[in-house]
């Protein structure tokens, strides 16, 4: 009988804690053995409301789940391979669901580039701004890896302009986009950047993406006054469990995420094609989905004065966004026959350039205070302006 009931309680535990899995196994369930009673017909109503809501609230609560399981990797494994667990399963799920939307009803050209541009306004602007801000409040000033945040905006740079920017002003099309050489052209030069990227992050410069004064201190014995507070709670109230656990429950956590994307693209094509809804808001939707748990990984290590995770989270989604997502459309462009823009608008092209400037000036001190955070918050304000009232 005890061993039944540690047993019991041992799985009631472990269902309390993955409860956005069950939850989100069972709405992927429903909407799809009930895809035509839900989806079909969708009108300016409250059924309508609700299951969008109930949808992207299913999508956002499974992927803070996919981000708990890569924080007690990242918990496991060390920096910088935690952080870049989370920012490669947080790109899956951004493709999935851009290829989801590419791929349903009319064609959308600029999805991607729209989706593209917002997830760099919202972390570069929105999300850095943010933490930099509560931040600052909290701790006054912040240190970080000055090597490390270099690394990060060199690539990240002449990407986004190669990408976003360079199309519009190629001749070989008349649309903002490339040739199919081109596409394939900027698919592989992103990737092997992106590589090159990774090997100097994970194995010739690791201590780039650690925190200033813990590289050296398991050499000196010296106590890291951040080791407490990195293991006192990582998690919250969920307790870290074995390697091949998290592993598997990442993925499974990730997989109604990428199964659902299917189901939001019908909402998404009937926002902008039926009620004119504006364009850019599609993308922005896509990216406040697949941004808001590492945005709230982000706030909660500048909160614990772990600016160097915050770094490390949130340059590393930007760059991963342009590296893997730009040849990922492409190549479905290509395969599909789908067209891709990428070029921006001058509107769009001002506020990217205007970002990747500040961004730079920000992260060339190896410290910051709130007026950085109050600069990048003013500019994603600007941004949401600008979708509504272009």
């Amino acid at each position: 009988m005890e061993v039944s009931g540690g047993a019991l309680n041992a799985f009631k535990r472990v269902a309390r804690s993955e409860s956005a899995l069950i939850f989100g196994a069972v709405t992927t369930i429903l909407f799809y053995l009930f895809s035509d009673p839900l989806l079909v017909g969708l009108a300016p109503d409250l059924k309508t409301i609700v299951l969008f809501l109930w949808l992207f609230a299913t999508m956002v609560w499974c992927s803070f789940g996919v981000v708990r399981h890569a924080d007690c990797l990242a918990d496991v494994l060390g920096e910088p391979y935690g952080t870049l667990i989370l920012t490669l399963a947080v790109i899956a799920i951004e493709v999935s669901t851009i290829s989801a939307i590419m791929l349903h009803g009319e064609n959308q050209p600029a999805l991607a580039r729209d989706t593209m541009f917002a997830v760099l306004m919202i972390i570069l602007n929105g999300m850095v701004g943010l933490t930099l801000l509560l931040g600052g409040l909290r701790h006054r000033e912040q240190h970080y890896n000055l090597q490390g945040a270099k690394a990060f905006l060199a690539l990240l740079v002449p990407l986004a302009v190669l990408s976003l920017i360079l199309p519009v002003f190629t001749i070989s099309t008349e649309r903002p986009d490339f040739t199919p050489e081109q596409a394939i052209y900027i698919a592989v030069i992103t990737v092997f950047l992106y590589g090159v990227f990774l090997m100097i992050q994970t194995v010739r410069h690791t201590g780039h993406f650690m925190q200033p004064g813990t590289r050296d201190r398991p050499e000196t014995g010296a106590p890291d006054p951040l080791a407490h507070e990195e293991t006192a709670r990582p998690h919250g109230r969920h307790e870290s469990r074995s390697i091949p656990y998290h592993a598997v429950l990442l993925v499974l956590t990730m997989l109604p995420v990428v199964l659902l994307s299917k189901k939001l693209a019908v909402f998404v094509d009937y926002g902008v094609e039926t009620m004119g809804a504006p364009a850019a808001l599609g993308g922005l939707i896509v990216a406040a989905l697949v941004l808001a748990p590492e945005g709230l990984g982000a706030l909660r290590a500048a909160l614990a004065n772990r600016l160097q995770r915050s770094v490390n989270i949130l340059l590393g989604s930007a760059l991963a966004t342009i590296s893997l997502t730009v040849p990922a459309v492409l190549m479905i462009g290509l395969l599909t026959g789908r067209e891709v823009e990428l070029g921006l608008d001058p509107v769009a092209m001002i506020m990217l350039l205007l970002t990747l400037a500040v961004s730079t000036l920000t992260f060339s001190g190896g410290r910051t205070n709130i007026l950085q955070g109050a600069i990048h918050l003013v500019l994603f304000f600007t941004y949401i302006v600008l979708i509504f009232n272009p």
